[in-house]
């Protein structure tokens, strides 16, 4: 009893696991492949908190297999190298050495080399603990000779029951002290701890200290309101969860949903991120997905930065918010990133071809004598500052990179570019106005 509750609670058999149905569920490969005995090499993948050690304590737990645990922080090549001729010694016994390495994402390309061979024939069964993306730090050759199990955060009814264990268990938990939570406390550590098992179960115990003072020996919502220990949300700038918020932050501006945006946008801020990098990705985001639909989305970006630098935090969630919002409700345009890109690939295949004399201007006697500069019309000498004259080299004479689409601003850039080009009598342009034409 003088463990935490967490570990005290580790469930001791398949039947105990909660949670992780879509791949532990009857019926399911991996849990048909474990009843009939079969344990395969794999990675399991997914959160803290989730289930993955407890799962994997379960499994290797039958005589016929020898586990060994290690981190791939602490474990060294030649540590691993020994391990694996324990092979060896296993060959005339009837058990299989299983090799555990926990933190697989530090797992170096050394290590890995000296483990494929065992896990390619057969002589190790390999199980890789991840919080990582395990194809960020895995090579294809040892990816591809493993099962990959992705564990999910616990839904909240699964952390509901192990909550309410917790508190029956007599033996394991703290069924013998008589404490009872409320509903609405219950739901508030459900909420808090964000799909981990261990975090729900740290909050728990801590509480009930509490309720043990008090006559009624319940928690209530407000002691758990009061236990900032569980109100860390889930977030590392240096791991999966940075990149996928940052990934639905950007989709959802460009999908022109600005509550979504904002919400990705106070997750990010609330969880530490640092918020010049937010910034940063907007103001690339105000060129690459608005572009000329709205011109005025990049100021906005860019002032939102300059505006951030002037008053930190904690005001500066204001301007970002405020940026944010116009962005994710801006017309949408990729034309300009797009033309970009095919002019990249055009330089890419035919090298730097020759620019046309007559816009090359002839700053020397022998520039003159080869004839730059012959032929060119300046164009403000024409009607509404326009006159048809060649720029591109000769090889791609005629191409077209940027294509304008018919959306905001854009759309008047598009008309003026055809009148232009169909030679039309008025060619004044608008002036820009933000949101014209939306």
């Amino acid at each position: 009893m003088r463990q935490p509750l967490a570990h005290r609670l580790r469930p001791q058999s398949l039947s105990e696991l909660v949670g992780q149905e879509h791949v532990l569920g009857e019926g399911k490969p991996l849990r048909q492949a474990l009843d009939a005995g079969v344990l395969p090499s794999m990675i399991i993948w997914g959160p803290p908190g989730s289930g993955k050690t407890s799962f994997i304590r379960i499994i290797t737990s039958h005589p016929r297999y020898d586990p060994i645990y290690m981190t791939a922080v602490s474990a060294g090549t030649r540590e691993i190298s020994k391990v694996l001729q324990e092979t060896r010694d296993l060959r005339f016994t009837s058990k299989k050495l299983v090799l555990v390495i926990d933190e697989l994402q530090h797992l170096n390309r050394s290590q890995q080399e000296v483990l494929l061979p065992y896990v390619e024939d057969g002589s190790v069964i390999f199980i890789g603990i991840s919080t990582d993306n395990p194809s960020f730090a895995l090579n294809r050759a040892l990816l591809s000779r493993t099962t990959l199990v992705v564990f999910e955060p616990l839904k909240e009814q699964a952390l509901k029951t192990i909550i309410q264990r917790s508190l029956r268990d007599r033996e394991r938990g703290l069924g013998s002290e008589g404490i009872a939570i409320d509903s609405d406390a219950l739901d508030f550590i459900m909420v808090q701890s964000n799909g981990d098992a261990r975090k729900a179960l740290n909050a728990v115990e801590l509480l009930s200290d509490v309720a043990l003072k008090k006559a009624d020996r319940t928690i209530t919502v407000s002691d758990a309101s009061k236990l900032s220990a569980i109100n860390l949300l889930p977030y590392d700038r240096k791991e999966d969860e940075h990149y996928h918020t940052i990934s639905a932050f950007i989709k959802s501006m460009r999908g022109s949903d600005p509550d979504a945006a904002i919400y990705y946008l106070a997750r990010m801020i609330e969880s530490g991120e640092d918020p010049r990098f937010v910034l940063r990705r907007m103001i690339i985001f105000a060129s690459e997905d608005i572009g000329n639909a709205d011109p005025v989305a990049l100021s906005v970006a860019v002032s939102a930065f300059h505006a951030f630098e002037a008053v930190g935090m904690p005001e500066g969630f204001i301007p970002m918010a405020h940026a944010v919002a116009f962005l994710a409700s801006s017309p949408k345009s990729n034309a300009s990133y797009k033309a970009y890109l095919k002019a990249k690939a055009d330089l890419q295949e035919h090298g730097y071809l020759d620019i046309p004399k007559h816009i090359v201007n002839p700053v020397t006697e022998l520039g003159e004598k080869l004839g730059y500069g012959d032929g060119y019309k300046y164009p403000h000498d024409y009607e509404g500052g326009y006159v048809d004259q060649q720029y591109l080299p000769d090889r791609l004479k005629g191409t077209r990179y940027y294509v304008p689409k018919d959306i905001g601003y854009e759309k008047i850039i598009k008309e003026y570019l055809e009148r232009m080009k169909n030679g039309a009598g008025d060619r004044d342009m608008p002036a820009p106005r933000a949101k014209e034409g939306k």
